[in-house]
């Protein structure tokens, strides 16, 4: 395995988090007014937190990667309560689905029924939520050359929160791509895509089948429906020229800044490498030498 694209996933997607942070929610002409091109890390903004800050979506990501280093296994349960000893914390950002669903595994739901409970009393357009996406591409170190396992623990590293197929499967589509990425392949969306054709939601594979034949899709949206984020961020990840232009790109957008800006992140260090990411975004991070350390290790994790 390329070590330098293994350590580019996670700290390609912290990069995308702190980018965006403080801008989420806001629209790409209002970033262009305030910042022309935001291509640094800046403090305050939505959150006022300071610069380099990163958000629910590397903290989610640092307990899946703690888990499965400290496991030596993929372990839902594990990673179910990290989540909510994180929720305890009291973290500024946290999603409406992974809230209630914390809530409910802090009342005594299994890791496997607080997500699927939620779901079922969530009305559509409140029921697939990309934050369980967002969170996953640690999983794709480990199991980067068993595609059926790595489909499996996608799965259930999303139904903890998350458990509508869109998600569930786009967990699934995300991690399959940075699994290529990782092993040098030439089209790593379209093998993804492929893998899981028939039993991933046709809404899903609509979406993402133009951006494999490296079509542009005529728009590209910025909410945080899963599809939409994935859309978005796969193709700005896959499409760009270097690391640097994926994440910015991403994030001056606008609208969910720091989840896109963290899954395009995320892509982009696979193809990349972390080499590739700017040193003047990793040394504003305070996990960078943590997230370095965890990636390293999951390349020699033993799975079963």
């Amino acid at each position: 395995m390329n070590s330098d694209r293994a350590r580019g996933i996670l700290l390609g997607l912290a990069c995308g988090d702190a980018l965006g942070r403080p801008v989420e929610f806001s629209s790409a002409s209002s970033i262009a007014a305030e910042h022309g091109q935001l291509d640094e890390m800046v403090g305050h903004g939505t959150w006022n937190q300071p610069a380099g800050t990163i958000t629910d979506d590397t903290e989610q990501a640092l307990c899946i990667a703690r888990s499965l280093v400290e496991q030596q296994a993929f372990d839902p349960a594990d990673i179910a309560a990290r989540f909510v000893e994180w929720y305890d914390s009291g973290p500024f950002d946290i999603g409406r689905m992974t809230m209630k669903s914390l809530s409910r595994l802090k009342h005594g739901d299994d890791w496997n029924e607080a997500g699927q409970h939620v779901w079922q009393a969530s009305p559509e357009g409140q029921n697939a939520g990309n934050g369980s996406v967002m969170r996953c591409p640690p999983l794709a170190i480990p199991y980067a050359t068993d595609r059926e396992r790595l489909v499996t623990v996608s799965r259930h590293s999303s139904q903890i929160t998350h458990a509508d197929p869109r998600c569930t499967d786009g967990c699934v589509v995300l991690n399959l791509t940075l699994a290529g990425l990782l092993e040098d392949a030439s089209t790593p969306l379209r093998d993804a895509l492929d893998y899981v054709d028939a039993s991933a939601p046709d809404e899903l594979t609509t979406a993402l089948s133009p951006l494999a034949r490296g079509e542009t899709p005529s728009s590209l949206d910025t909410s945080g429906y899963v599809i939409h984020s994935l859309q978005t961020a796969l193709h700005d990840g896959l499409h760009a020229e270097t690391a640097e232009e994926a994440i910015v790109t991403a994030v001056n957008r606008g609208g969910d800044t720091d989840t896109i800006g963290a899954i395009a992140g995320a892509v982009a260090g696979a193809q990349f490498g972390a080499s590739q990411l700017p040193d003047r975004w990793l040394s504003a991070i305070d996990e960078t030498d943590e997230l370095d350390t965890l990636a390293r290790r999951l390349q020699s994790v033993t799975m079963n």
